[in-house]
């Protein structure tokens, strides 16, 4: 709903928000990662990395990274939804910059361009140094009507 006076949207709760905010998210769970804010077409999420999310090579699994990074991203994206409304991601892309062995990741993540359909968000993921580790962007679809409600 409109304010009159600004046509700012006020700022409901997406469904999805609110289930990522009070329960158990499968694959959060699984990884290990929070997502600690969510609102305005932004959104932060974090893992303490360790020994179980190595690869073969004993670094931090780019799959991982992207994993976290997506999460950001959608929960971004989901921010500027209507509540009957959902999406989908056409399109991930990550940059690698440096190895992570143990440390605690932050991924922050920003809609950049939010069109009727098409949303284009980016993510910086940071050490605890604040060392850039990664950059991922990605491209989100609007759902509407019974491919909302499917999902």
């Amino acid at each position: 709903m409109a304010d009159t006076k600004t046509g700012a949207l006020s700022q409901a709760v997406h469904p999805l928000i609110e289930r990522a905010r009070t329960s158990a998210v499968p694959i959060a769970a699984l990884i290990g990662f929070d997502v600690e804010e969510i609102g305005a077409g932004r959104a932060v999420a974090s893992l303490q990395t360790g020994p179980q999310h190595a690869n073969p090579m004993g670094t931090l699994h780019g799959g991982v990274l992207c994993d976290l990074a997506d999460a950001a991203m959608g929960m971004a994206f989901v921010s500027t939804l209507a509540a009957d409304e959902s999406f989908t991601t056409m399109a991930l892309n990550i940059n690698f910059f440096r190895p992570v062995w143990q440390t605690r990741l932050r991924a922050e993540a920003l809609v950049i361009n939010r069109g009727k359909n098409v949303g284009y968000v980016e993510c910086d993921v940071t050490d605890q140094e604040g060392k850039s580790i990664a950059k991922a962007t990605s491209t989100c679809f609007v759902l509407r009507g019974e491919q909302a409600r499917l999902r």
